[in-house]
């Protein structure tokens, strides 16, 4: 059985994909409605599984007229979406967010599963055995690096 967490996911991701222009516009206190739940339970789905790590940008106006615009970051060529992916990175980089790169990476056919099993095997913590910040800068360059070499391939 799914969670509320995940049909409201999936509910926004079909409008997403429905739409012409790989985006869509919400009013929070509708969706809320819709769902009979709490607004903070929409902002916990859109905070966590529509980030620019997972491959969307998320707008916001509060107030009267307020919305919530989510839009899909789509790239036609794989070497534009794995530059936006190093972009994303910086210097250092933490577990939850590398897991989110690779599961987008997935999720766009950029790896296989094997390779997105490799990867999310390499930047654990219980692999890493460093102290923070030091992990997640080695974690940064780690994934630096194999996004390079896939791009090296294409």
């Amino acid at each position: 059985m799914r969670n509320m967490s995940d049909i409201i996911e999936a509910y926004l991701k079909q409008k997403i994909e429905e739409s012409h222009n790989e985006r869509v516009e919400i009013k929070r206190a509708q969706i809320a409605e819709k769902f009979d739940c709490v607004p903070s339970q929409l902002n916990y789905v859109i905070k966590t599984r529509f980030t620019n790590e997972l491959g969307y940008i998320v707008e916001s106006k509060r107030g009267g007229g307020g919305y919530i615009r989510i839009t899909k970051i789509e790239t036609h060529a794989k070497a534009d979406y794995l530059e936006h992916i190093l972009g994303l990175i910086g210097d250092r980089l933490s577990q939850i967010n590398a897991q989110h790169l690779i599961q987008s990476m997935y999720d766009r056919e950029v790896i296989t599963y094997n390779e997105a099993r490799i990867m999310d095997r390499v930047i654990l913590r219980e692999t890493l055995l460093i102290d923070l910040p030091e992990r997640d800068i080695l974690r940064a360059h780690i994934m630096r690096n194999i996004i390079e070499a896939i791009l090296y391939e294409e």
